[in-house]
């Protein structure tokens, strides 16, 4: 079997060629109809996947994969079921490393790969969220792969700063299964955030923290019970009971199609710290409540601007 080309993280074009390398011939790039187009980029993408040649970078990541088949299902429920509203997205900057922090909800962890989507289809540089994952992820046979396609790592400081040092855009959910696992009567109450460890990296790297706020989420799997005995024998962190799952069997894993806001807030700045600032353990504590109060904050705000949990 052929294999793939690997990269340094933080280069390549996000189709698959490394950064300055001219479309091959026949790629998607060439002039006629939509639909010859389309035959075109699909026949040369089945090409690159056959012969090798395409890129992942050292921790898995594929780009064109991502981009071209991976998202693809997605977008559709990002615009037309969930109808995702992106706000702030000036707020993330076009190149260099930073550092998105969110909340975390919805029973099933779809708020990470729908924030994911918007960034990458939605911000002026369509920037790839470098999304960190819990190590459950990372021991599923089919989550695993999965994730390291979509650019996912392990929720690890070296990691973190590896990646931020290299000018990636990462992600971090500090609630964990605390948050996206909480009953439905405690939506939009953040738990808590950890030890601070996201805010650690990101003084390491010198790189900015941007607070990232999630509306909807919530109520798209509103988690009223959860099975405990049978989560605990699974060995899963919870196992929800929903208004339509376990009721109606597979079909109550669709998700109600409730309205979502994502709203990244104003970059604070860590540079001017310095890197021995991450050894502060009362400056970390400082900047991880004020990021944690930002969110938070700005929850009741979309809240309370939200006209209806559907509309």
């Amino acid at each position: 079997m052929p294999e793939a080309r690997i990269i340094p993280i933080g280069r390549g074009d996000g189709r698959g060629r490394p950064a300055g390398e001219t479309p091959a011939a026949g790629d998607a790039a060439q002039a006629g109809p939509d639909w010859e187009r389309t035959v075109a980029g699909a026949l040369a993408f089945l090409r690159r996947r056959l012969t090798g040649d395409y890129d992942v970078d050292e921790f898995g990541f594929d780009r064109e994969l991502t981009d071209q088949v991976l998202y693809a299902p997605l977008r559709p429920i990002y615009e037309k079921w969930f109808r995702v509203e992106t706000r702030g997205l000036d707020n993330v900057p076009d190149t260099g490393g930073a550092l998105v922090v969110s909340n975390h909800s919805g029973t099933i962890a779809i708020d990470a790969i729908m924030t994911s989507l918007a960034l990458a289809d939605h911000h002026p540089a369509h920037r790839h969220l470098r999304m960190l994952g819990a190590d459950l992820v990372f021991s599923s046979p089919v989550l695993a792969p999965l994730a390291r396609k979509l650019g996912a790592t392990l929720a690890c400081n070296a990691d973190a700063e590896r990646l931020l040092s290299t000018g990636e855009l990462v992600g971090v959910w500090p609630e964990g299964f605390k948050g996206v696992g909480k009953n439905y009567r405690d939506r939009y109450k953040l738990q808590r955030f950890g030890r601070g460890g996201f805010v650690s990296a990101a003084l390491r790297a010198g790189v900015p923290i941007i607070p990232c706020s999630v509306v909807g989420a919530e109520e798209s799997y509103p988690m009223i019970g959860n099975m405990k005995t049978l989560a605990r024998v699974l060995g899963l962190p919870y196992l929800p009971v929903t208004p339509t799952f376990p009721l109606l069997g597979p079909l109550g894993a669709v998700p109600l199609p409730s309205k979502w806001i994502i709203e990244f807030g104003e970059p604070i700045a860590t540079d001017h710290l310095g890197t021995a600032a991450a050894e502060d353990p009362m400056l970390v504590f400082n900047l991880t409540d004020q990021v944690r109060e930002t969110i938070q904050q700005t929850l009741y705000k979309l809240l309370m601007q939200r006209r209806n949990v559907f509309f």
